[in-house]
């Protein structure tokens, strides 16, 4: 491979991945094209609809911005890796189904992922709290209500089993 080939080691989805690929590259095509990993979807390859949403090392990111060779050494959650090891659903995904939080799935993967991060830095969110926050992921079929009320509920689910 030419010089400006690096290899990039990154935990996905609590698995060590090496690529060997330009470290410019955005994470979002490496995810695709060279894991597999086709739950993360492009949207505006720009950073502003969300349906690219990951979490890097916790912190919600756009992976269409994001250049792979950031990640090195570093940690990835996709949309995959938010399901347990056996398969049950997070408390955000069992939500969405429940309300019906989603129509043609473009942006589910990044609302799921963007829910995910939210409840993490805040357990109990207001409605005001989680339109704000899900504002960057942009949805064209829902009208934001089912999103909500998912987001609300799968709170809700979180705090009742800790209890």
């Amino acid at each position: 491979m030419s010089g400006s080939h690096e290899t990039i080691t990154v935990t996905v989805n609590g698995l060590q991945r090496r690529v060997v690929t330009s470290p410019a590259r955005p994470v979002l095509d490496v995810l695709r094209e060279d894991l597999g990993l086709t739950g993360t979807k492009e949207g505006c390859s720009v950073g502003v609809c969300g349906a690219c949403s990951i979490l890097i090392d916790g912190q919600l990111m756009s992976a269409c911005l994001v250049p792979v060779g950031e990640l090195d050494g570093r940690d990835v959650t996709t949309v995959e890796g938010l399901a347990s090891e056996d398969g049950e659903l997070s408390a955000v995904q069992g939500a969405f189904l429940r309300c019906g939080a989603f129509q043609c799935g473009i942006c589910t993967p990044g609302q799921v992922v963007a829910a995910t991060a939210l409840l993490a830095e805040c357990p109990a969110p207001t409605p005001e709290q989680v339109r704000e926050w899900m504002m960057g992921n942009l949805c064209r079929c829902t009208g934001y209500y089912s999103i909500v009320s998912a987001v609300l509920e799968a709170a809700a689910e979180a705090r009742e089993t800790s209890a």
